[in-house]
């Protein structure tokens, strides 16, 4: 049904029902609103369809992270580093029993048996179900939203990062980052926030959130830019790889990301740059920063899957009309 909201904005009521919903073509970006999830509370996301148009839902390396979003922090999974390929699912206490010799022989195994090289990584990682609670995270984010809007900055990078960094509870880094959008506290003293012995304002989610907006427009977006211009790359800021890229710079910082593409010298900015990023390695910029964007994925494809199965209805809008 079609039903008028304030300042005349109109929004397409769909109630959620076992058939798959059509998703209406919108303008610079979508906003979903939900309702029904766990009270009368209406909720506020974005959408990006190129996640399932271009293929990004079916790579290994997200669906990786959705499956250890689902697990308990008691298994775990064996799994090749730069291809996250899962070998097999282990409990913990048994890993835990093993000895640095007898892990050892068994990353050894993995590499044998599927002809890795010797400096191919084979982990064990826990499950994130406890550390990952969309639910706890998603009504914080319409807000991070309309905070991103207003400093005219991509809300896809507010929801992207809240999903990441805080969706559980707020805590910080062992490199020192804090806040729901996990600035660092150099970082926030230069963008205008009080950070020291009696005051941090990182823990404020309204000044976390403009310090963020203020960050990714005044640094991230113009320090990536010159990267992919240094190398004669064109780029589209609507592209997904491109804003994935973004949130690279976010987590890693510019100088990082900078040396990862020297050092993969693309001459093409797409999907394939991105998971090419994931298999390198160059200074600082290691497993953690080959990670970001793959649970940025992640996340968004488990925000979706609880938007379509646990809401009762969504509500379509324009971002710019809100």
């Amino acid at each position: 049904m079609i039903i008028t909201i304030k300042n005349t904005v109109l929004i397409i009521s769909i109630m959620i029902t076992s058939v798959i919903i059509a998703q209406p073509s919108v303008e610079k970006y979508q906003v979903v609103e939900v309702a029904g999830l766990h009270d009368s509370l209406n909720y506020q996301f974005v959408q990006n369809q190129q996640l399932y148009k271009d293929g990004w839902d079916k790579l290994v390396q997200p669906n990786f992270w959705r499956t250890l979003m689902t697990m308990g922090d008691d298994s775990a999974l064996i799994n090749i580093g730069s291809t996250r390929q899962i070998i097999r699912r282990v409990a913990v206490k048994d890993w835990n029993k093993l000895t640095d010799d007898g892990k050892n022989a068994i990353r050894d195994s993995v590499k044998k048996h599927y002809g890795l090289p010797e400096e191919e990584h084979v982990y064990m990682t826990s499950g994130k179900k406890s550390f990952y609670d969309f639910e706890k995270v998603m009504p914080s984010i319409g807000k991070g939203i309309e905070i991103f809007n207003k400093n005219k900055v991509d809300p896809f990078y507010a929801q992207a990062i809240l999903l990441i960094e805080s969706p559980n509870k707020m805590q910080k880094s062992p490199v020192g980052a804090y806040g729901s959008f996990q600035i660092m506290r150099k970082v926030a003293i230069n963008l205008g926030l009080k950070v020291n012995k009696y005051v941090d304002e990182r823990k404020d989610f309204d000044k976390s959130a403009w310090a963020s907006a203020k960050l990714i427009r005044t640094i991230c977006i113009p320090e990536t830019n010159k990267i992919l211009e240094d190398k004669g790359i064109d780029y589209n800021p609507e592209d997904l790889w491109y804003k994935l890229l973004v949130l690279h710079t976010y987590h890693a910082g510019a100088g990082n990301v900078k040396n990862a593409i020297n050092h993969i010298n693309p001459t093409k900015g797409d999907i394939n740059l991105i998971t090419t990023l994931w298999q390198t390695e160059v200074g600082a910029f290691r497993n953690a920063s080959q990670n970001y964007s793959q649970l940025a994925l992640a996340s968004l494809m488990e925000l979706d899957e609880i938007i379509y199965h646990k809401c009762k209805f969504i509500y379509y809008c324009p971002l710019n009309e809100i």
